[in-house]
Parts: structure tokens; C-alpha cells; sequence
């Protein structure tokens, strides 16, 4: 026996010519934490109009409310048209567009006296004035439904964490208004259906009712006499789930009054399948009003349609926070009211807002995902299995598919209103992630890669190098509230084990080779595995084959900078990754690299530091120490004619010139390299050079451009000694001149 909850009623008429009736519910008790500010309240407005094709409210002010819906006479009657509202925020001041109400929303499928159909509520966010039009469709004869009312909710504000509009009720309402005072509206002295106060609320569910979606020819939709309202059933014992219940808001946390819904819970004998909807109305709403959005859907299912609960098991925010819905146990089978025809078997998850055009965000689609593993993984089934579901009625869904009342048909585990019903819930958008609901309820864990490998590893080719400590990382992209635990496998076998929301483990690993590859175990046991990765644990150092080895190079040659050539050679017995000079300067050079050109201090003894460092991280340090010397031209010993030339271009400002055939300069030196220092010009000649006394150059000084301080000729040798070097004017026919400006070796 369904009971009605307490209201105060009473009616008021507004600015616009409106009349509203409206019910204030008084708030059986206070839940934990929650402190009623406002209670909630429902105002139905009349819609005036006599044509059999058109109603409309016109613009009119009204008391605060943020949930909107039109609703008429007779639970089993059809609208079939398009119902429409524009709302003015309390907030900005503007009126919004016109909004479309959803009218294909489920019939009830054992309609009682005072019952009413309704489209879907929407959320239009803190408001105080609104207008709305309802039309026939085109191409239908039916008349549009008697008693047509707009059905405005007011959420109230109960918890302090609540940021809403708090806007008291103006002078002009009053909750001890008489009922006297009620006025009638326009199209209501013809419903001999039911009234506009007040309906009585169903929501009752047979498991073989007749066809209740085609209309009979009045537009009335009749059940079948033979069902009858099943009573309230005993409380099953909760099965264990085999995932984690995850985190829900309970209905004292969102400010349930249940004085409301006074009928004692009905229990289906298990949860075969989930059925996913999306509730309409806006998508911007703050996450801190997902608990005034579920009061006011709960006020409407049952102030408006008079169901005696709200239709949905449990409501997801975009946010992800879940709130229970219909009373009597979120780990029980409660019976719903969600999606027509199939509510014996299954549950129903409705996610706030709209998923037409936009898909619902990874932290709804999450939570979903979570309550609908954790019921269905209470019966043992697989989230992304199908079922047999027994037909409650007979009616098309949205795809066009027949259903006839008492036959099984196919469905998905995780299903869309849709697919049991004609309507477009729950929107295109997040019709089509429903597959990602699935997977990631399901397992296993998709999406899953290494994203690098760390702790002192190094790649080089497809092989990780390193000493022996290993960090792995990966990503994934099921939400790691659905992940058990991930492993780290080393040759196949766990190394170590992280947390579910872990993004990396570490292992140390014995010398040798081995494979790595990471492990994601889903909640419900499903296992995934990356692709393995190669490594290899070493620590023996890279090793030179010999000392830094530093040469004279040709190049332009200054009294604080000699150009010069670093040579090595390094090798690893594993993978050899760079070679760094450490000094007198910086740099970095590949393993494929054996030489550089740098400049030398000149008179400066300076010590030439490599270190060889392999991709596993070992390291070999060398160092040799080299001093550039520069010999002045008149250190030499000077055969011939020669002359004395100065200036600021010459090394030491000073050089000399010889154009006189066989004149010649002899340096002696001890060391390991030698360069030979000139200008060139134009009119510059040859000259024979000459070591240890054997010709072994013919050098041409000629250049199109005047160049001074050049190393022109060099040489060098293994190993430091005693050694002279000698040049001589050739007398080149037409340009004989030779100016030198001296010589560089290296000791």
C-alpha cells in the first residue's frame, strides 16, 4: 500500500499570470553532518491555452528553484510533441535560450489514481522566472494531455558545504498560505483524470506486464488488468561483491528528506545487468550542487511524477562522486524505477547532465564504471559479458527493436536506457562510451605501456643498460581505482609489487642479462602485460687504450691560444656511451668520436682529463699533461739574408721576411709536435722544410687573401724528443718572399 509524504500545501498567484500550487517538504530527520537551511519545495504552474495543438505559460516570475519539468494528467498518456522552457537565472540576471524537456521519458508500469506523466527534469541551475510552451506534433491528431503544468523544483540548501544561491522565499510565498486560496487552472476543470496537487506515487514493477508504450486510441496507455502491484518484499542478505565497493554518498549526505518516500524498499532477487542514463538539463553545474541536483530530481520523481522514490539506484557527478539513490541498501537488489520493462533485473545509473553532443568526463565515466563492476561482480557476472533479460513489457526500443513481455532477449551487462527503451537516453555521446564503461569495469587493464625505465638505466639500441638498480615506469589508461595492484617482472617472475595508483616500481638486478615487463592485475582479476624489454646488468668500466693524446693542428695561432687536436681512444665491454672532456675545458662527445679540435694556452702547462662512461653508468677517468710553446722567429738560427719586419699582426709584434734563395732558420726543440708559423699573401713564395735534417715538405705560402700568424706545416710523433726543423727560402720566380713569424711545439 503506497503512502503519500506529509506536505504543506497551499498556492500562490504570480506576476505573470500564473498559478502555482506547491508542496513544502518538511524534513523527516537530519542525517549526519547535514543542517536543513531551506527545505525543499515543488511549484506546479498551469499552462493556459484551449487549442487542442499548443500550450504556454508566458513569462513569469517565480520563487527560487533550479529544476524544471512539465507534467500532465494520466501516467499512461503519451505527449506527443515537444515541450519547451526558458528559465531567467537568479544569478545573471539573462533568460536563457529555449531548452528542451525530454517527453519520451518512461511510463509507469502500474499507474494508480493520482499518478501523472512528466517529461525528464532538467537542471537550469538557481532561477526565478520562466516560460515554457508545449506543441502537438506535426502530422498528429491527438490531442495534447490534459492538466499540463510547469513543474519547478527548489532544492533547498541543506549541508554547509553547499555554495548555493541562498535566496529566502519573498514576502509574497508563504508555506501557511491556505490551500483556500488555491485558484484553478485553465485546462484542468476538464481532466477528470487527476488533479494538479499532489500525485500519488508509483513506481511499481511487474515481471510480465502487457504493452504499456502504444497508445490506445483516447492516448491513454492501459496495464494490464490481470498484474497487480507487487508489495514490498523481504530484505535479501547483501552477496559479496568481487571487487571493492567504491566510495558513495549516502542519502543523509545529500540531504534526503525521506518523509518523502514513506513505502517500505522492494528487492529484485539479483542484478543481472546495469542500465546507464544521463538525467538532461545543464552540464555546468558546480560540482558542489550535485547534492541540491539529486534533491531536486528526487522531489520531482516524487512531488511530480508521484512515484514513492527516486527512480535511479545511484547518481554519478561529472566530478565522480556517486550518491545512492533509490532507498533500501546500496549493497541490495532494490527494485527501481529507471528503465521501463526491465527494472526486475538490473539497476540503473544516472549520470547529472546532458550527452547529446558531449561526452560525459573520465571522472563520471570512472565512477560508473566502478558501481556498475562492484554490483554486477556481487552476482558473478562479467561487466562485459551479455545476459538474458526477461521482457517486463511489450514495446520498441530506441533502435527499433521489438520486445514481447515475458520472452528473454540479449543485452549487454552494461546497457543504455536506449537499448530497453525508445528514448534517446542516454544521449549519443555517452551511448558511445559505454564501451569504455565496460572495459574498464571488466578488465583488463587497458592501455597499459612502459612509459620509461630509470634508477640509473640507460638505452642503448633495444637494451637497457645499467649497474643493477632499475625504475620502471608506466601509465595505463583505466583509472587506477579499478587496478588491483601492477607487478614487476624480471625474466617472467615478480620482483616487486606496487599499489594500484602506483606509476612505478624498482628492482635491483644481478649481474648478467634479463627481461623486463610490468604486470597490471584489474580489480577483477584480469591480468595485463607490456611487451618485455631487454636489460642487461653490468659494472665493468670503460677503458682507454691509451692517455689523452694532444697534437698541433694547422689554423691561426695567437700568443694565448694554439690550435690543437685531442686524441683517444675508449672502449666499453658492454655498450661505451660518451667520452667527456673534464679539462681544461668542457665538452661531450659520442662514442663513435675519437678526436677534437680545441686551442691551447700557450706557455701554459695544462693537464687534459677524459672520462669514458658506458650506458649501465660505470666510469673511467685518464688525464695527460701538455704544454704549447712558442719559439720567436729570432730563436732560430739564421743562414742567408733576412730582415726584420714589425707589427701588431705578428706573433710578439715581430717577424722576419727573405726573399734570397737558400736562406734559411733552424729551431731545436725537444717535444712531441710542431707547427710552423708564416704569413701569407699574394706574393707569397715557397719554402722547403726540412726535419731532423730530411726535406719532407715543399710548402706554398701564396694566398689570395693577407693571413697572418699561420700554422701552415705540421708534425708530430709518438713520443717526446730532441728535434730540429728547418726551413728554407725555394725563390719562388716572381713572388721569392717567405715571412715567417716562428714555431710552435708541444712537451
Amino acid at each position: 500500500m503506497k503512502r503519500r509524504a506529509w506536505l504543506t500545501l497551499g498556492a500562490v498567484v504570480l506576476g505573470g499570470g500564473g498559478i502555482v500550487t506547491y508542496a513544502v517538504a518538511s524534513p523527516a530527520h537530519d542525517g549526519p553532518g547535514v543542517r536543513a537551511k531551506r527545505p525543499v519545495r515543488v511549484y506546479d504552474l498551469a499552462l493556459s491555452g484551449t487549442a487542442s495543438d499548443k500550450r504556454e505559460l508566458p513569462r513569469t516570475d517565480t520563487h527560487p528553484f533550479s529544476l524544471v519539468g512539465v507534467s500532465w494528467s494520466g501516467p499512461a498518456v503519451r505527449l506527443r510533441g515537444t515541450a519547451q522552457v526558458r528559465t531567467h537565472s537568479s544569478v545573471t540576471g539573462a533568460w536563457s535560450d529555449w531548452q528542451d524537456l525530454d517527453v519520451d521519458a518512461d511510463p509507469v508500469e502500474h499507474p494508480e489514481q493520482g499518478d501523472r506523466g512528466a517529461s525528464e527534469p532538467r537542471w537550469v541551475g538557481p532561477s526565478d522566472g520562466v516560460e515554457a510552451r508545449v506543441l502537438r506534433k506535426n502530422g498528429t491528431s491527438a490531442a495534447l494531455p490534459k492538466g499540463l503544468q510547469v513543474n519547478l523544483v527548489d532544492p533547498g540548501v541543506v549541508t554547509d558545504a553547499e555554495t548555493r544561491v541562498s535566496d529566502p522565499a519573498p514576502a509574497a510565498f508563504a508555506a501557511e498560505t491556505s490551500p483556500t486560496d488555491t485558484a484553478t487552472p485553465t485546462d484542468t476543470a476538464t481532466d477528470t483524470a487527476t488533479g494538479t496537487a499532489s500525485p500519488s506515487p508509483t513506481d511499481s514493477v511487474s515481471s510480465t506486464p502487457t504493452d504499456t508504450v502504444s497508445p490506445a486510441p483516447t492516448g491513454t496507455v492501459s496495464p494490464s488488468p490481470t498484474t497487480a502491484t507487487p508489495t514490498a518484499s523481504a530484505t535479501p542478505t547483501a552477496p559479496q561483491s568481487t571487487v571493492p565497493r567504491p566510495p558513495i554518498t549516502s542519502r543523509a549526505g545529500w540531504g534526503a528528506d525521506e518523509s518523502l518516500s514513506p513505502d517500505p524498499s522492494e528487492y529484485n532477487a539479483d542484478v543481472k545487468a546495469v542500465f546507464v542514463h544521463h538525467t538532461d538539463g545543464d552540464n555546468t553545474y558546480a560540482c558542489t550542487d550535485s547534492a541540491s541536483v539529486v534533491r531536486g530530481i528526487y522531489a520531482y520523481h516524487t512531488q511530480v511524477n508521484g512515484w514513492n522514490d527516486i527512480g535511479y539506484n545511484f547518481l554519478v557527478d561529472k566530478c565522480g562522486t556517486v550518491f545512492e539513490g533509490r532507498k533500501g541498501g546500496v549493497d541490495l537488489p532494490v527494485l527501481g524505477a529507471h528503465t521501463y520493462g526491465w527494472n526486475r533485473e538490473s539497476a540503473g545509473i544516472a549520470v547529472l547532465g546532458e550527452y547529446s553532443t558531449t561526452g560525459a568526463s573520465n571522472a563520471a565515466l570512472e565512477a560508473v564504471a566502478r558501481v556498475a563492476a562492484w554490483k554486477l561482480g556481487q552476482y558473478g557476472a562479467d561487466p562485459a559479458s551479455t545476459v538474458q533479460l526477461n521482457a517486463g513489457a511489450t514495446q520498441t526500443n530506441y533502435f527499433g527493436t521489438a520486445y514481447t513481455a515475458g520472452t528473454k532477449y540479449t543485452f549487454q551487462r552494461v546497457s543504455g536506457h536506449r537499448d530497453g527503451y525508445n528514448t534517446q537516453c542516454p544521449g549519443s555521446s555517452l551511448y558511445a562510451q559505454l564501451p569504455t564503461i565496460r572495459a574498464w569495469a571488466a578488465g583488463p587493464v587497458q592501455g597499459l605501456k612502459v612509459t620509461s625505465v630509470a634508477g640509473g638505466a640507460s638505452l642503448s639500441g633495444s637494451t637497457y643498460y645499467t649497474k643493477g638498480a632499475v625504475t620502471v615506469n608506466w601509465s595505463a589508461t583505466t583509472p587506477r581505482s579499478l587496478v588491483k595492484r601492477f607487478e614487476l617482472l624480471v625474466d617472467g617472475k615478480v620482483a616487486a609489487t606496487a599499489a594500484g595508483t602506483a606509476s612505478s616500481a624498482s628492482t635491483t638486478l644481478a649481474l648478467g642479462s634479463h627481461t623486463l615487463a610490468v604486470r597490471a592485475v584489474h580489480q577483477s582479476g584480469r591480468t595485463a602485460t607490456t611487451a618485455t624489454l631487454n636489460a642487461v646488468a653490468e659494472t665493468t668500466a670503460p677503458a682507454f687504450t691509451g692517455n689523452p693524446a694532444l697534437s698541433l693542428r694547422t689554423g691561426t695561432v695567437n700568443t694565448t691560444a694554439v690550435p690543437v687536436t685531442l686524441g683517444w681512444k675508449a672502449t666499453d665491454n658492454a655498450a661505451l656511451r660518451s667520452v667527456s672532456l673534464l679539462s681544461p675545458g668542457t665538452a661531450t662527445y659520442g662514442a663513435t668520436t675519437y678526436s677534437a679540435a680545441r686551442t691551447a694556452a700557450s706557455g701554459t702547462a695544462a693537464t687534459w682529463s677524459l672520462r669514458a662512461a658506458d650506458y649501465a653508468g660505470n666510469t673511467r677517468t685518464v688525464s695527460a699533461a701538455y704544454t704549447p710553446v712558442i719559439l720567436q722567429e729570432s730563436a732560430a738560427v739564421r743562414s742567408g739574408s733576412w730582415s726584420s719586419r714589425s707589427s701588431s699582426s705578428y706573433l710578439g709584434g715581430a717577424s722576419y721576411s727573405s726573399g734570397t734563395k737558400g736562406a734559411s732558420l733552424t729551431w731545436t726543440f725537444t717535444g712531441r709536435s710542431a707547427a710552423w708559423v708564416v704569413s701569407r699573401a699574394s706574393s707569397s713564395g715557397q719554402a722547403y722544410v726540412y726535419v731532423d735534417g730530411v726535406k719532407v715538405a715543399t710548402v706554398d705560402l701564396k694566398s689570395a687573401a693577407t693571413l697572418y700568424r699561420q700554422a701552415i706545416w705540421t708534425k708530430n710523433w709518438s713520443g717526446s724528443a730532441k728535434h730540429t726543423v728547418k726551413i728554407v727560402v725555394v725563390g719562388t720566380t716572381g713572388r721569392p718572399t717567405v715571412t715567417t713569424d716562428g714555431l710552435v711545439y708541444l712537451k
